[in-house]
């Protein structure tokens, strides 16, 4: 735990990006105390000799759903499903694998990660029934924004589907929150393994937009022995009166919560998502309609103006352009600073506004690679501002690096390859290159801007086997990550480290 006694530590012979001579970082309490020669190593100190290896400020994801990405690992994955017709061949693979008949009285099947965006066949529920044999079936759609259901899951969970078996947005999140209900031990045994896989690629903290009431989801979770990462847990407009009668502000220290969990910031969902084909866009998409605006200007100013007489930093989540006008709109009216999230497709006129308003664009780059396809199909000739990382950079943005995981992998070096080639490395070529950044500013927006270890820093690091700045694409891509360090106190070992001193 970050906040326990610790000895002083001494991390040794490590570069920073870009350098070749090594020094030792000298760590006390959890901060950066020194940074110093290679061979100065105080007695009594623990040290920890790195051979050489590079060093960086620990890595954050600054949006994910960590419930939902630690279930997404258990779950069937659909993600390689190329069409509604194959996606319920797996179901039937599953079925006859795991399940067999059961009449409708055992466990839901729940399968995730399918895009039907690009399907040139359409999901149906008599196509889901035909293959799940009375079992219930729910099939969550890659960005979440989306359940598939059958017959037997409808009757078992109270909801109204039509012919397409399909719950969009609301309905939609409201049956994935149903689906989580599994005992508090099970699920947070998964979240404890996915938090130190996290950890194992440099992580040190996250940004948890889980849509529940999360403080005391992650108080019971610390209580009860975790410590890999830190956590902003995310507040939602429903729980706003709670959250300001219980004095809670962005980025205040939780009581309980061992150093490691604070309050973060205030998520407000304005429209939809490009694979549901709700995020809201000022030309119609080509199976008609604009998508949709589920919370309006005048209603977002408000929501804006109280949080931020509350103290609370407003993250809005719009991914459609006209949806980013309306959250810039509304931020400007309101003249405070916060986050948008994704702002995936925004109006040549619009990106100047970000750096006016000083926001902070909370993007996620895999998604460029994930969604190319879905963004051609619906967007057409306007991609060249779709994921626009470069434009946005230019226009003064800041910009934050996340996953959405369980939408992508809980892993930085993902969307740091991503944004850095614009490319999967998988023989496409890059889509859009001129909405690539470098290397160090990649690294930049997943450190929350700390590029490299200063005297002070918190003692959140990562090491790493090479250079980040200098290796090949594809050892960037998959980094080797030797040792990740949260307040001074490792939450990953690589097996690489050589104890001297104690």
């Amino acid at each position: 735990m970050p906040h326990g006694a610790q000895p002083a530590l001494v991390l040794a012979s490590l570069r920073q990006p870009g350098e070749t001579e090594s020094r030792n970082i000298h760590i006390s309490g959890g901060v950066v105390t020194r940074i110093t020669a290679a061979q100065d190593g105080p007695p009594g100190a623990r040290i920890v000799d790195f051979g050489g290896r590079y060093v960086i400020p620990g890595l954050w994801d600054e949006h994910v759903h960590m419930t939902q990405w630690a279930m997404a690992a258990k779950r069937t994955d659909l993600s390689h499903a190329a069409s509604a017709r194959a996606a319920v061949d797996i179901i039937r693979s599953r079925m006859a694998g795991d399940h067999g008949q059961d009449g409708g009285g055992g466990p839901t099947l729940v399968g995730v990660g399918f895009r039907d965006a690009v399907w040139a066949d359409d999901p149906s529920l008599e196509m889901l029934d035909a293959v799940t044999q009375g079992l219930p079936a729910a099939l969550i759609s890659h960005d979440l924004h989306c359940v598939w259901v059958n017959s037997a899951a409808a009757k078992r969970y109270g909801v109204d589907v039509g012919a397409s078996g399909l719950l969009r947005e609301d309905p939609a999140f409201a049956l994935t929150r149903e689906l989580g209900r599994l005992p508090d031990s099970v699920v947070d045994a998964w979240v404890r393994e996915a938090a130190q896989k996290a950890a194992a690629r440099g992580v040190v903290g996250v940004v948890d937009f889980e849509m529940t009431w999360n403080r005391d989801v992650w108080l019971r979770r610390v209580t009860g022995g975790f410590g890999s990462l830190r956590v902003d847990a995310a507040v939602y407009p429903e729980h706003l009166d709670r959250a300001r009668l219980e004095g809670m502000r962005t980025g205040q220290d939780i009581p309980g919560g061992n150093g490691l969990l604070r309050v973060g910031p205030l998520k407000v969902l304005i429209d939809g998502s490009l694979n549901t084909r709700t995020a809201y866009c000022v030309d119609p998409y080509p199976h008609g309609g604009r998508g949709m605006l589920t919370v309006s200007e005048a209603e977002l100013l408000a929501l804006l103006v109280r949080a931020g007489g509350e103290g609370f930093l407003p993250a809005v989540h719009a991914i459609g352009d006209a949806a980013n006008e309306v959250a810039l709109n509304a931020f400007q009216a309101a003249g405070i600073r916060g986050r948008i999230e994704h702002a995936q497709f925004v109006r040549q006129e619009d990106f100047a506004r970000f750096g006016r308003l000083g926001l902070t664009a909370s993007v996620q780059p895999a998604h460029a690679l994930d969604d190319r396809d879905a963004a051609d199909a619906n967007w057409g000739d306007r991609t060249d501002r779709a994921f626009p990382l470069r434009s946005l950079l230019a226009a003064g943005a800041t910009l934050a690096f996340g996953s959405d995981a369980p939408v992508a992998p809980l892993d930085p070096w993902t969307a740091m390859s991503a944004a850095t080639t614009r490319s999967a490395l998988d023989g496409r070529g890059p889509w859009h290159p001129e909405q690539a950044i470098t290397r160090a500013e990649a690294l930049f927006a997943s450190s929350r801007g700390r590029v490299r270890i200063r005297v002070g820093d918190p003692a959140d690091i990562a090491v790493l086997d090479a250079d980040p700045l200098g290796v090949p694409d594809r050892t960037f891509a998959s980094m080797p990550v030797a040792a990740t360090l949260v307040a001074g106190q490792f939450t990953y070992d690589g097996g690489a480290l050589a104890m001297q001193g104690g």
